[in-house]
């Protein structure tokens, strides 16, 4: 078995293993048992009905949206149980059936293309995801951490817990984070663990920075990388990579996270860099990278949840559980890629991991103690280095990512006379679009960072009356010129 130094984790947004691998039919050698085996994907018979008719699965999907599933903890509530179904705080979940997609888009702004969260990629629309899928081991059976959205999902990668939190916590629930100094675990993040690390930013605001002790210093534009990966003497054991998120303010456009209302192409872009800096560095031998994405994003996926072993810690701020969830089911599943010279090619892992495996396999990998019940009980990807000398065949290189049609999907709302996205809505109330008040606050985190102690309250009270999206698009650009100011190099 290899020995693992460093493990790195690129984390994108929104989107379930049907949607992006359920068309794939790849096959492969089972991880367990050695045996051809098949991904766990579609049949093209699945389907969910809204309003009498019936919508099946079907390829290919759109790169880009013009309207994105919702996926709050009430709207996967839908999709997974149906219609009318309600949580009883502190109780089981409800069974699930993978009914209520098409119904919840329906009534969530896609009432015009309902079918739409049951459209997939064919693999040959994403090649540099059926790459990696083929060169490396893919698991069919990784899911979000909670049926819920992206914060608490993230966090449960880095914290085996989210703190409590099960939904998008609203821009008063973050000012009160900042009593805290950042959201706050009993058991602290990864980042408070021995070991070394970084976090990797695509674009100016990095989510990572909502944690408690994680402030801009420690946040490393991703246009470094390759120079920091580049030397031998490389010196993080853990590295978080997040992409850029785009205009989070109006659009989400120009991003590489993959939000479906950007282009997933630019997505694959970002995957097909980060694998093949880490490939041709002299740090690769001794490499893990995982790739996967936070949470479903409200895209189909037929198989149920599983039963989940709760975190078992105390929530340190009052407002994380408005919904009482117990943390004892697992979210939709969503592709995972594990990627190391120690594997073998063409693998096939059907054991079940969640985003809490990351600080397992972390905490195997350099002897660190669990945080959580959660990460405690995680399979960790340890296992599937078995390989007992490094592969020499993995490939250098990956295929371009396709060329999507600029504008493509504001053409196809044109020609169905739908509106403009609810993001591009100047006037809308800042908690319209639930991830927002999340990057107004690390916007202002920065803010507070970069600004001396002395102006702490007037940011506090500048962010406090931002109510609308163009009030809060006008601060994120003045922290953005903040922070490429603070960026540039001073004259010698």
């Amino acid at each position: 078995m290899g020995t693992i130094n460093r493990v790195f984790v690129l984390m994108l947004e929104n989107r379930s293993f049907d949607h992006m691998l359920g068309f794939s039919g790849i096959t492969g050698q089972d991880a367990t048992t050695g045996e051809t085996t098949r991904i766990n994907g579609l049949d093209a018979t699945e389907s969910n009905s809204y309003q009498g008719t019936e919508y099946k699965v079907s390829t290919p999907a759109d790169f880009s949206m013009t309207v994105g599933p919702a996926h709050e903890f009430t709207d996967v509530l839908e999709q997974l149980a149906g219609a009318g179904v309600v949580y009883p705080p502190h109780g089981q979940y409800p069974p699930t059936t993978q009914r209520g997609y098409v119904t919840n888009y329906a009534s969530s702004g896609g009432q015009q293309k309902p079918g739409d969260p049951m459209r997939c990629f064919a693999l040959t629309q994403l090649p540099v995801l059926e790459a990696l899928a083929n060169q490396f081991v893919v698991c069919d059976n990784w899911f979000c951490s909670l049926p819920g959205p992206t914060w608490p999902n993230r966090f449960f990668a880095l914290a085996g817990s989210s703190g409590g939190l099960d939904h998008s916590p609203s821009a008063a629930e973050m000012f009160a984070w900042e009593a805290f100094n950042g959201f706050r675990f009993q058991n602290g993040s990864i980042f408070d663990q021995r070991l070394t690390w970084r976090i990797y930013a695509g674009g100016d605001l990095c989510l990572a920075q909502a944690l408690r002790g994680i402030s801009f210093r420690n946040i490393t534009p991703f246009s470094k990388f390759a120079r920091d990966v580049g030397d031998a003497g490389y010196p993080a054991q853990f590295t978080f990579i997040e992409p850029n998120y785009g205009h989070v303010a109006s659009d989400y456009k120009g991003g590489t996270s993959q939000h479906p209302l950007d282009d997933v192409t630019s997505g694959e872009g970002l995957i097909k860099a980060v694998y093949e800096i880490i490939r041709n560095s002299p740090v690769w031998a001794n490499s893990l990278l995982i790739l996967t994405w936070d949470e479903h994003g409200g895209f189909y996926d037929h198989v149920p949840p599983p039963a989940a072993v709760p975190p078992g810690d105390i929530a340190q701020v009052s407002s994380a559980n408005r919904y009482g969830f117990t943390f004892e089911k697992y979210g939709p599943r969503v592709p995972a890629i594990v990627i190391s010279p120690w594997v073998p090619a063409n693998l096939i892992d059907h054991r079940l991991y969640d985003h809490a495996s990351i600080p397992a396999t972390v905490e195997a990998a350099f002897k660190l103690q669990p945080m959580t019940g959660r990460d405690a009980s995680a399979n960790h990807l340890l296992r599937l280095l078995s390989l007992t000398s490094p592969r020499t065949d993995a490939p250098a290189s990956l295929p371009a990512p396709v060329t999507s049609i600029p504008g493509e999907s504001a053409m196809r709302a044109a020609e169905l006379g739908l509106p403009a996205p609810a993001a591009t809505r100047a006037e809308q109330s800042i908690e319209a679009d639930r991830s927002m008040p999340g990057f107004l606050y690390v916007a202002m985190r920065t803010d507070l960072d970069l600004s001396p102690p002395n102006q702490r309250s007037v940011i506090l009270q500048r962010v406090e009356a931002i109510h609308t999206r163009e009030e809060a698009r006008l601060y994120v650009e003045q922290v953005r010129q903040k922070i490429q100011a603070a960026r540039v190099p001073a004259s010698k």
